[in-house]
């Protein structure tokens, strides 16, 4: 059986990190093994997903992991972003700290700030903050200092950060064994049929659009997701939801929430930056403008997170505020609804 994934030649848009030639004398070897003695910081682990995931070649063609390296054999590791992207250069950037031991890291990130560099973002991130302020925190599986989890540029809210490794390790377990408490609050479109419920279905990259995530029915494609929520207040042509992660899968309430019909308000990569209830009244067009602009982002912010202490054992909550932005987007939603309630039929 070959060991080759796909006989292709690779994307002019990826970047070359490493680059080996199999001395003559290499007994044969498979490749995840052999290139734990040559890349830095590598598991075994790691090497297999780079592979499952078509990032490594032998000359010029993407094989995997079981792949037996032979002498002369070239090899590459290519990724869709710059190798400089997990470089980390410390800026001094303020953080707004809820709760801080030598343990663990509190922090109420505001919106339109990306947690970590990546493409198009290698500077002014909160890693690039942490850098500064805080000196030796332990690397994470991707090597991104302290970050045991992250939430999305735009999205708001509560992040806990590591100091030690030991508290890295503790912390990492909790969340992988879903004994995390994380709940956001969002704004959906739509009026949300059911007071509560729970929302199950695997998340994986959108055959069409990678830089989006969809439920996908079948079992083998993705990662098991659930999220439970619950209906706060009803605007009519929006609602007001509190969610509760059991996984966390990249941005899994708001594929989640579409996928049951009820986008996140102004949330641009998922559709809800459109007008997808109401009327066709100039009037209310004006309205949804004024939210959008009083909110230039989705409405979703983590206002809840708990976790037993990696050190004392103690349980500890934090919450959060809504933020000024998102909660004067509801007033406007709630002051609407009342005011045109007897007014206009859905």
């Amino acid at each position: 059986m070959s060991n080759n994934i796909e006989l292709q030649e690779p994307d002019d848009e990826l970047f070359e990190h490493y680059r080996f030639e199999v001395p003559k004398g290499q007994a044969f070897l498979r490749i995840d093994k052999y290139l734990m003695l040559m890349v830095p910081n590598a598991t075994r682990n790691k090497l297999q997903n780079a592979a499952n995931n078509g990032d490594i070649y032998v000359n010029e063609v993407q094989v995997k992991s079981n792949y037996k390296v032979k002498p002369l054999d070239v090899i590459r590791i290519l990724l869709s972003h710059p190798p400089f992207e997990n470089r980390v250069d410390p800026e001094d950037i303020p953080l707004d700290i809820v709760y801080e031991d030598d343990s663990v890291l509190l922090i109420n990130k505001p919106p339109n700030f990306v947690v970590h560099p990546g493409h198009g973002n290698y500077t002014g991130t909160l890693v690039n903050a942490l850098a500064f302020h805080f000196e030796n925190l332990p690397l994470n599986s991707s090597e991104r200092p302290g970050l045991v989890h992250r939430i999305d540029k735009d999205t708001s809210g509560l992040l806990v950060v590591a100091k030690t490794e030991a508290a890295m390790t503790h912390l990492a377990k909790q969340f992988e064994d879903k004994t995390s408490e994380r709940e956001y609050i969002a704004l959906v479109w739509g009026n949300v049929k059911e007071e509560e419920g729970t929302i199950t279905g695997n998340i994986a990259r959108h055959v069409k659009d990678r830089m989006q995530m969809a439920v996908f029915a079948d079992p083998e494609i993705g990662k098991h997701a659930v999220t439970h929520y619950k209906v706060l207040e009803r605007f009519g042509y929006v609602t007001l939801v509190s969610c509760k992660l059991e996984t966390g899968r990249t941005h899994q309430i708001r594929v989640h929430m579409k996928h049951i019909g009820h986008p996140i308000f102004n949330d641009e990569r998922y559709g809800g930056n459109l007008i997808l209830k109401g009327t066709t009244f100039t009037k209310y067009k004006q309205f949804i403008d004024n939210c959008f602009k009083t909110l230039p982002r989705q409405a979703l912010h983590a206002k809840t997170l708990g976790f037993v202490h990696p050190k004392t054992g103690e349980m500890m909550r934090f919450d959060t505020e809504i933020p000024k932005d998102m909660a004067d987007c509801v007033e406007k939603w709630r002051n609407y609804s009342k005011s045109n309630a007897s007014e206009e039929e859905e």
